[in-house]
């Protein structure tokens, strides 16, 4: 018995992924395009790119079309930190984990906000009344090119009030927040708490992620509150990690050097989980 004519179409194209005449990142031809070639129906066409889809070899992308599935090496973050240093990723530490790892980190220059606790929802882990405000720094994280990650950190404004007025300057803090604050005002951060939660993207989510629009890549959030040695909370880090391209690492006692900080692995196909950003930034 004859296959379908949807598994004929797919099969097709399968094989023109496969022998790379259609490369990794490529966009296929449009549903009319594809009607157009294979003398086929709209949803004989739609049943033959969702059987693709389901098999991770393309992926559509909001208001952009169908794309050849690209091969991702996962980038692993590692969340068991030095509890006084680790900051979660602005400044110098999240270029020096990527470069360590042979990778080409990019970070934008953060967009700088005041906001309300309750607006942004940070009153909880600040233990701040809802009307408060809060100094929000976001940045957006790349590594070789494709969009990685998303961090917003939020800080009580009486930090700024008590004179650290570079929490609402937009430039990069280089040498981390987690140092100026110690430098700045004697804060010195005594542990922190990650929660960590899996969740669908939402519209900015995906579109900055190019993930598909069916929700089928999930997003992992880590919410990281950074405390003082009297045990106030100084800082809230979200962290917003595609699971296609990012994995998490838990070290606990003595690990070898060449386990905690691997050299990149073989590619991934993106539809697996890829490993973590550098530590959820502050």
């Amino acid at each position: 018995m004859a296959d379908p004519m949807y598994r004929m179409i797919a099969d097709d194209l399968r094989q023109q992924i496969e022998s790379r005449q259609l490369a990794p990142g490529s966009q296929l031809l449009t549903e009319i395009e594809l009607r157009e070639k294979y003398n086929a129906s709209r949803n004989t066409v739609r049943d033959a790119i969702k059987w693709l889809i389901t098999r991770g070899l393309v992926e559509t992308r909001p208001g952009q079309g169908t794309f050849v599935t690209e091969k991702i090496i996962p980038f692993v973050t590692t969340l068991t930190g030095d509890p006084e240093t680790a900051s979660g990723g602005e400044g110098r530490t999240y270029s020096q984990e990527v470069k360590a790892r042979l990778r080409a980190p990019t970070d934008s220059d953060p967009d700088v906000g005041v906001k309300t606790a309750g607006a942004v929802g940070a009153s909880a882990e600040l233990q701040l009344d809802s009307n408060a405000t809060v100094v929000s720094r976001h940045q957006q994280r790349l590594i070789d090119g494709t969009p990685w990650s998303l961090q917003t950190s939020f800080y009580p404004m009486r930090f700024v009030e008590l004179g650290a007025v570079r929490l609402l300057q937009a430039p990069n803090i280089e040498e981390g927040t987690v140092d100026y604050l110690r430098g700045a005002l004697g804060i010195k951060q005594a542990g922190y708490r990650d929660r960590v939660k899996v969740r669908p993207p939402d519209e900015v989510e995906t579109r900055f992620f190019r993930l598909p629009d069916d929700g089928r890549v999930s997003v992992i959030e880590t919410r990281r509150t950074a405390y003082d040695n009297a045990g106030t909370p100084i800082r809230l880090t979200v962290s917003v990690y595609p699971a296609d391209r990012n994995e998490f690492a838990l070290d606990m006692g003595k690990v070898p050097p060449e386990i905690r900080d691997p050299q990149p692995a073989e590619a991934s196909p993106a539809t697996t989980s890829s490993d973590s950003s550098p530590e959820p930034s502050a």
